[in-house]
C-alpha cells in the first residue's frame, strides 16, 4: 500500500505537503507546462497590495553564492487587476491556491482580506508580515504585540484558512509564533528571507538597487530549520516551513522538525518542476520507514539531548 501524502490545515485538504512559496511561482499560470502540478499541494501567489507597485529599482536579483539576494519590493498589479485579470486564470489551475497579501498599514490588510474572502477561486489567505525589502524601520512580525493585534483584527474578516508569514529576523521566533496562534490564525508560515547585502569591490558600489535585500537559497537551510523547530515546539497550529529546500532530504528534515507542510522557494526559480522529484523522494522515504502517511513523521526528530 502506497503511503499517503495528503495533509490538512483546518478543513482544507492538500494532495501533497508541498507549497510553492509566494514570489517564486508567479500567479501559477506562468509555469503551466513547466511544473507538475500533481506533485504540488498548493501555490501561494505573489503578494498583492491594495494599489499597484512597480517594485524597487534595479538591479533586483544577485547570485550571492549558495543562494540569491533579491530586492523585488512587492512588485504586483494591485488588488483590482488581481481580481479582474489574474483570478479567472488562477481558477483553472489543478491545485489549491493561497493568496498572499501585504500592506503598509492595518487598513491595507483589512481591505485585502475582506475583498479576497468573497472569492471562491482562492482556498486560503496568507498574510505577509515579513517582506524585508520595503525600507521599513521595523517589520510587523518583529513585534509579538503588533503581530497579535493585526492578526486579531483580520481573523473575523474571513472564513477561509488564515496563514500568517513571519520574518526570521527576531530574537525569539517562538514568541512571535505564539502571538500568531493566540490571535486565531490557522497556520504559521516561516521563514521568509534573511536580510543581506553584497558590494562590488571594483566599483565599491552595492550590487542591489535597494542596497540590501533578502537572502534565500540553500545557504539559509540550517538557520531556517532551527526556527521551524523552535516554533513547532511552542505552538499547536500547523507550521508551513521552508528555507533553502532543494531536495527531498531537505524537505524531510523540515517535516521531522515539525513542519506539517514544506515550502519551496528559490529552487522554483532554478527548476520550476523541482516539486516532482521532492514529492517522489518523500514518498520513497515514507515507504522505506514503513510510514503510512506523511503526518506520521511530522515532528518526529530524535534530539540527542
Amino acid at each position: 500500500m502506497q503511503p499517503q501524502l495528503k495533509t490538512r490545515i483546518k478543513d482544507l485538504e492538500f494532495n501533497t505537503p508541498i507549497v510553492c512559496a509566494s514570489g517564486t511561482f508567479g500567479f501559477g499560470t506562468e509555469l503551466e507546462g513547466l511544473a507538475d502540478f500533481k506533485s504540488i499541494g498548493a501555490i501561494t501567489t505573489k503578494t498583492i497590495t491594495v494599489n499597484p507597485r512597480p517594485g524597487n529599482p534595479p538591479p533586483r536579483i544577485y547570485d550571492a553564492g549558495f543562494g540569491i539576494l533579491n530586492s523585488v519590493g512587492l512588485e504586483n498589479p494591485g488588488l483590482e487587476v488581481f481580481l479582474k485579470e489574474k483570478l479567472p486564470a488562477v481558477k483553472k489551475l489543478p491545485v489549491k491556491v493561497i493568496a498572499s497579501v501585504g500592506g503598509f498599514c492595518d487598513e491595507d490588510y483589512l481591505t485585502l482580506v475582506d475583498a479576497l474572502d468573497k472569492r471562491n477561486e482562492l482556498h486560503a489567505i496568507e498574510v505577509n508580515l515579513s517582506c524585508p525589502n520595503l525600507q521599513l524601520k521595523k517589520l510587523i512580525s518583529q513585534s509579538a504585540q503588533l503581530t497579535f493585534e493585526l492578526t486579531r483584527k483580520i481573523r473575523p474578516l474571513t472564513k477561509k484558512p488564515l496563514f500568517v508569514k513571519i520574518t526570521p529576523e527576531v530574537n525569539d521566533i517562538a514568541e512571535i509564533a505564539t502571538a500568531v496562534q493566540e490571535a486565531g490564525a490557522d497556520a504559521l508560515t516561516l521563514v521568509n528571507t534573511f536580510l543581506g547585502m553584497a558590494i562590488n569591490p571594483q566599483t565599491q558600489k552595492t550590487v542591489l538597487g535597494n542596497n540590501y535585500g533578502g537572502y534565500s537559497g540553500p545557504g539559509i537551510k540550517p538557520v531556517a530549520l532551527y526556527r521551524v523547530w523552535k516554533a513547532a515546539q511552542k505552538i499547536s497550529i500547523p507550521v508551513i516551513g521552508g528555507g533553502g529546500i532543494e531536495t527531498a532530504d531537505d524537505a524531510i528534515e523540515f517535516l521531522l522538525a515539525g513542519a506539517s507542510m514544506v515550502s519551496l522557494g528559490t529552487v522554483n526559480m532554478v527548476d520550476p518542476d523541482a516539486s516532482k522529484n521532492i514529492t517522489r523522494g518523500i514518498k520513497e522515504y515514507l515507504t522505506a520507514k514503513k510510514a503510512g502517511s506523511v503526518t506520521d513523521i511530522v515532528g518526529k526528530v530524535i534530539c540527542l539531548s
